[in-house]
């Protein structure tokens, strides 16, 4: 029914009678139009480990509100979760709510423990194995990138393993 919901800014004539006058003021109903949903756009992975960020920035509106509550255009994500963004028009319209932008950061591995397999000090022509705990990939201070590594010379050795997530533990 075009009279219940105008589709367009339209002017209607009522009549008004009090029995001896008839009046035909008019009426101007105006409907504005509802924004389009917007689009979110990411400054980079929306996979990283923690510590790490993403940037997430909402399509051009007057205003913003975000699922985390943020009202900003843009804004920093640094844990996991779901976010949508609505936008608010210069007539104080809301758009339907975005398509969800799911971030996800992953864990970071816990420092490791190394264990020598023998005395830490020996004779020149002895050694010792030091091992890493257990974690999917390792980097030793000296390059090696098995769990175990044989140490025949003085130094200090250290250790950063790799995740199944690929993030970094802090080195040993």
């Amino acid at each position: 029914d075009p009279i219940a919901n105008p589709a367009v800014t339209t002017t209607y004539h009522v009549a008004v009678s009090d029995g001896f006058t008839t009046i035909n003021p008019q009426v101007t109903v105006t409907v504005n139009a509802i924004p389009a949903t917007p689009t979110i756009t990411a400054s980079g992975p929306t996979i990283f480990c923690a510590g790490g960020s993403v940037t997430l920035t909402s399509s051009a509106g007057t205003s913003y509100l975000w699922s985390n509550g943020a009202t900003t255009q843009s804004i920093n994500v640094t844990t996991s979760g779901t976010y949508t963004v609505k936008v608010t028009n210069a007539s104080g319209c809301q758009s339907a709510a975005s398509a969800a932008t799911l971030v996800t950061v992953n864990a970071l591995p816990l420092t490791p423990t190394i264990t020598s397999g023998g005395p830490t000090t020996f004779c020149a022509g002895g050694s010792v194995t030091l091992t890493s705990s257990a974690e999917s990939s390792y980097l030793w201070s000296n390059g090696a990138t098995t769990q175990s590594i044989n140490v025949t010379t003085s130094g200090s050795y250290s250790v950063i393993v790799i995740n199944a997530s690929g993030c970094q533990s802090a080195p040993s």
